[in-house]
């Protein structure tokens, strides 16, 4: 009996997957446990296997379809057996080999009106070759009509009427004799009416068109993050509230607090210390560690930190669990290997599930203040910056040159009001400058 291959539930909260890349093609052996196809859940590629020995048939989506989890890719038989009867294989596009080249004539697009586009169809023309005249560079019918007279005059350099001087010095200085008004008898292109075309640089500058953008697909993990983004700046009204840090405390503690790991002297990040302030002050504003589900606000009891991490194909947050309940060193071991792994693409869903508040710190890349975008179904995110020297005043007036880090809130209006996120944000400074006061 055919073996049905679905599209697996990689995580608790996952809908629906994308297909990034079919690993076996259809009509190829697998056996039990061979990965079939890569595919992505929420910011993850992730790899579907082979549910048992036998022949990948009745592939029945392609790649960049979006398919719901639990639903049917494939079918996996064992020799002679056919796929199931009833079962409609004819609306997926076939899998096309990547190196697979269509022998028909390639189709011409580009900045061009319909007629010029058909023009060009024919002619086997790329709208690169011509410069337009409508609005924008568009190409109109009579730049296409225009540029096959010029071709019908004379398709090579030898063709237009030039001295023999006339032609080896265009040749040497890479300009089309086409493009020269010539002075001599007949208009024929003398020597000195090409230098002068070179020291005046007559020559067109073509103007850039549409046709030469590079289009990148939106798909995988940067379509993820586009909905995500999207929706969340759609439906929550963004507030955004900013204060000024003295990280002095937090440096005299980061220097004093280091340890020693086999020989090597070890300090926690500052990602660590935010990460371990802020989880504080969430369990004494729990608004702030909250999201809204239809007509109620959900006070969440436990304090999962979303960290946001770079990685080449764009963000993803990783989950510190409860980081309310563990040490600042526990908190920085976790984050470098959950940001390695993230980095080397051994993160798995779970680690990217139930996070209740985000931390987004662009402090290492010079950025001094940002204000981020809210993390959904979160209420609120933090925009951490860099800690840069800057004169202040102290108590006496006097101007002092001290470490200040810029942080940055940004919660859902319909969560919280200012004053409640104004309150947050004075006590992550007093944990930050006062980094005692969470053991009181």
């Amino acid at each position: 009996m055919a073996k049905e291959v679905i599209m697996p539930k990689f995580g608790f909260t996952q809908e629906e997957s994308e297909i990034l890349e079919w690993l076996k093609k259809e009509g190829e052996k697998v056996e039990k446990g061979d990965p079939i196809a890569t595919v992505s859940t929420d910011k993850l590629s992730m790899e579907v296997e082979a549910p048992e020995n036998g022949i990948l048939s009745g592939i029945r989506y392609k790649v960049g379809d979006v398919v719901p989890v639990t639903k049917i890719i494939a079918y996996i038989l064992q020799p002679g057996e056919k796929l199931p009867e009833g079962q409609d294989f004819s609306a997926p596009s076939p899998v096309v080999e990547k190196d697979e080249v269509s022998p028909e004539k390639p189709i011409v697009t580009g900045n061009a009106t319909p007629v010029a586009l058909r023009m060009m169809q024919d002619a086997g023309i790329s709208a690169d070759a011509i410069q337009g005249s409508g609005p924008d560079g568009k190409i109109t019918k009579t730049d296409v009509e225009e540029y096959l007279a010029r071709q019908k005059a004379g398709k090579a350099i030898g063709k237009a009427a030039a001295t023999p001087a006339a032609r080896r010095v265009a040749e040497e200085s890479d300009i089309e004799l086409l493009s020269i008004q010539g002075s001599g008898p007949k208009g024929r292109i003398q020597e000195a009416d090409v230098r002068k075309a070179v020291s005046s640089a007559s020559q067109p500058i073509k103007t850039r068109t549409s046709a030469e953008v590079t289009r990148i697909p939106l798909k995988g993990m940067r379509r993820i993050i586009a909905e995500n983004m999207g929706r969340s700046w759609h439906d929550a009204p963004h507030m955004t509230l900013q204060v000024d840090v003295d990280m002095g405390a937090a440096k005299i503690l980061r220097e004093a607090s280091a340890r020693k790991v086999g020989g090597v002297v070890q300090k926690f990040t500052y990602t660590a210390l935010l990460t371990k302030v802020v989880a504080w002050a969430l369990v004494r504003h729990l608004k702030m560690n909250s999201r809204l589900e239809e007509n109620e606000i959900v006070l969440l009891p436990y304090v999962h930190m979303g960290v946001a991490v770079a990685v080449s194909e764009g963000l993803i947050v990783p989950v510190i669990k409860d980081a309310d309940q563990k040490s600042i060193y526990q908190i920085s071991d976790e984050l470098k290997n959950t940001a390695e792994r993230a980095r080397n693409n051994k993160l798995v869903p779970d680690d990217l599930e139930g996070g209740t508040f985000t931390i987004s710190n662009l402090g290492m890349y010079g950025i001094d203040r940002f204000t981020a975008i809210i993390n959904p179904p979160q209420s609120a995110i933090l925009a951490v910056g860099n800690i840069v020297d800057r004169f202040v005043p102290d108590e006496s007036k006097n101007p002092v040159l001290r470490p200040i880090m810029t942080i940055t809130a940004s919660a859902d209006h319909r969560v919280v009001d200012g004053a409640e996120v104004a309150e947050f944000l004075a006590d992550v400074k007093k944990g930050l400058e006062s980094p005692g006061v969470m053991y009181l």
